[in-house]
């Protein structure tokens, strides 16, 4: 075979035997320290081998981005056996059904029991079945075809009242949009928590005490409200709901508040006040009861920014649920994408727009969602997609090595006479190569504990008790304080330590700016949650040189965000705007949509029924549209009339 002959014009037989080998076929390796033959295992095989044998984070993803998922081709993706797929409910096999969304399913099981009051569809909706990949699609049908008949209905119906009260549950809380045959690792942490949120409604226990964190993540303001009804619903069972919480609908549909503060990191940890929400907005020391009453509120003060005539254009999105759309992004504008949970923001954005942009600029090898065209890359030169993924997967990572800061703090502490005399080098101060840090835990601070059937443990090193450096670099001193004591030190501690060195000061600024004062610069990645990865991830952005022509793209940066760093984020996000750059941002939070420069809603509903653009334009002409659920609440932050109204 010749290496140059063009791979689409070789024999297939010839392709089958490079991609997937053959066992009969060896080939003979010969180097200096050993030689043998060894049977021909083809590419295919050989890139599977390695991703199950490797135990580096790093290359397995570096094998993963030739791997993808494919429906298996003998049962076409629907998990199985023929035998159990010729077992129908009227004419629908388990698959069909599992493959509809919640609200989908919820009506097809009222329409069985001849509840007609009980479906969102009309009477001429019936649930078809597409042969070719078994998924469900709506065609015009009489709808007595799908209700069972009285002797059938008699020994179904508390099976079939059993399953429509469990989805009746997940309706509440805002899962409307869900396949029921959706993996569990592709859910999002607010929508996993709302499933066991439902799951205990349907329980009906009583005199339980329940604690939830943050469970409005990801909810649009209209949804929000249903999630609210369930956790008032198992109040009233007679339970105890305990919310971590800061939207502002929860807040006031509080009966007790519990007000940390005053501030974060070491300048919170106290009790601010107790009592109900209309006690704390009369509380002279609450910062979130002063949001609450409107002494205070979060604003954009920069202005609107008017899209000019460069635009990023998207056309023919047909990715998941999206409707062969076409979405218009000004260049040089904050855009916020907005739309009811699951209407296909996320497919949109992450899954198709920024991988489009990231292979036209970058040659990624992530593959898009679906489109037909991308108009306007040549207006900019890079894209930077800013996500909740961790900074690190070790405890030695950091966000001091993440922004780059520590890179000074080293040659600071190298600089000094006492590391001079010693003649210790940057690297001296690195817990990540030998010479200075602890070899006992390896610059860890910790040691793993390997537990047969449980997860492994950390313990902290029993010889440098955390600090990761030994005894003789711990023995040199910058300003009175070692190498872990700065570690040791959160942002805003440092920020005023390291004052009269410029680059530090400037890096540890943009910390300060996105918020993160109360985070230790030696803190492990490990612990920091999804929205603190991403404001460091953001800090450290803002630490660069801006070139002007840069796209950023945030999904729901706002989440565990109180209203004052709301209003830091933004200062920020508007800061990076004003440099020349464009901001596009997944988001629910009216505060931020209010703040855009231009709104992108899409709709009308979640899932199937998802999936179109409903609204475009600034925050007053989208809170005009009456189709837009969006606009209505916009409409009421805004303190605009109704169109109707205003006719």
């Amino acid at each position: 075979i010749s290496l140059d002959q063009p791979w689409p014009t070789l024999p297939e037989e010839v392709r089958q035997l490079i991609l997937f080998g053959n066992p009969h076929i060896k080939f003979r390796y010969q180097s200096e320290n050993f030689s043998g033959s060894w049977p021909y295992e083809g590419v295919v095989n050989a890139t599977r081998r390695r991703y199950r044998e490797t135990h580096s984070q790093n290359m397995r993803e570096y094998y993963s981005q030739f791997l993808s998922q494919q429906p298996c081709q003998t049962c076409g993706g629907r998990r199985l056996r023929p035998e159990a797929l010729a077992v129908t409910v009227a004419g629908l096999t388990i698959a069909d059904v599992t493959a509809m969304s919640v609200d989908e399913a919820y009506a097809w099981v009222s329409g069985l029991m001849g509840d007609t009051a009980g479906t969102k569809e009309s009477e001429s909706t019936k649930w078809n079945v597409n042969g070719t990949n078994g998924k469900v699609r709506k065609a015009a049908f009489n709808q007595q075809e799908t209700r069972l008949s009285p002797q059938q209905l008699e020994i179904a119906y508390e099976l079939l009242k059993e399953i429509r009260d469990r989805l009746k549950f997940m309706l509440d809380v805002g899962l409307h949009y869900l396949t029921l045959d959706r993996p569990a690792p592709s859910l999002s942490g607010g929508e996993g928590q709302r499933i066991r949120l439902a799951s205990q409604i349907g329980s009906g226990l009583v005199g339980v005490m329940y604690i939830l964190d943050e469970p409005s993540i990801g909810l649009h303001q209209r949804d929000n409200r249903r999630l609210l009804d369930s956790l008032l619903r198992l109040r009233d069972l007679g339970n105890t709901v305990l919310v971590v919480e800061h939207d502002e609908e929860t807040i006031r549909a509080a009966d007790w508040v519990v007000d940390f503060g005053p501030g974060a990191g070491s300048q919170g940890g106290q009790v601010v006040f107790t009592g109900t929400p209309a006690e704390m907005m009369r509380h002279p020391e609450s910062l979130t009861g002063k949001y609450l009453s409107g002494q205070l509120s979060v604003v954009s003060g920069n202005g609107r920014r008017q899209p000019d005539c460069c635009w990023l254009e998207l056309k023919g999105v047909r990715h998941h649920n999206l409707k062969d759309v076409d979405v218009r992004f000004p260049l040089g504008c904050f855009t916020c994408v907005t739309g009811v949970s699951g209407s296909g923001k996320s497919s949109l954005i992450t899954e198709t727009l920024y991988p489009a942009l990231a292979r036209a600029l970058n040659q990624s090898s992530e593959r898009p969602g679906a489109y037909r065209e991308l108009l306007g890359v040549e207006h900019v030169g890079k894209v930077i997609h800013i996500t909740q993924d961790p900074i690190g997967r070790t405890p030695r990572s950091n966000p001091a090595t993440y922004v780059k800061v520590w890179d000074t703090i080293r040659q600071l502490f190298a600089d000094t006479p006492e590391a001079r005399a010693r003649g210790y080098k940057p690297g001296r101060f690195s817990f990540n190569v030998k010479g200075g840090r602890c070899e006992a835990c390896q610059g860890y601070g910790q040691k793993v504990v390997e537990m047969h059937f449980l997860p492994d443990v950390w313990v902290t090193c029993d010889v440098c008790h955390g600090k990761r450096f030994n005894r003789e670099t711990l023995q040199v001193r910058y300003k009175g304080k070692n190498i872990a004591e700065v570690l040791d030190m959160d942002v805003a501690e440092a920020l005023e330590f390291f004052q009269n060195i410029p680059r530090a000061r400037r890096i540890l600024t943009t910390l300060h700016d996105v918020g993160l004062d109360y985070i230790k610069l030696g803190q492990s990645a490990t612990t920091l949650s999804g929205g603190e990865a991403q404001r460091v991830k953001l800090a450290k952005e803002l630490s660069r040189v801006a070139t002007g022509d840069t796209v950023y793209i945030l999904d729901e940066p706002t989440t565990g965000l109180h209203f004052a760093d709301i209003q830091k984020l933004l200062d920020v996000l508007h800061r990076l705007t004003d440099a020349g750059n464009t901001v596009i941002v997944i988001e629910h939070n009216l505060d931020v949509i209010k703040s855009a420069d231009w709104i992108i809603d899409l709709g009308p509903e979640g899932g199937d029924e998802g999936g179109q653009v409903i609204a475009t334009g600034t925050p007053e002409q989208v809170a005009q549209n009456e189709a837009s659920y969006t606009g209505q609440f916009l409409r009421q932050v805004l303190r605009l009339p109704s169109a109707a109204a205003g006719g």
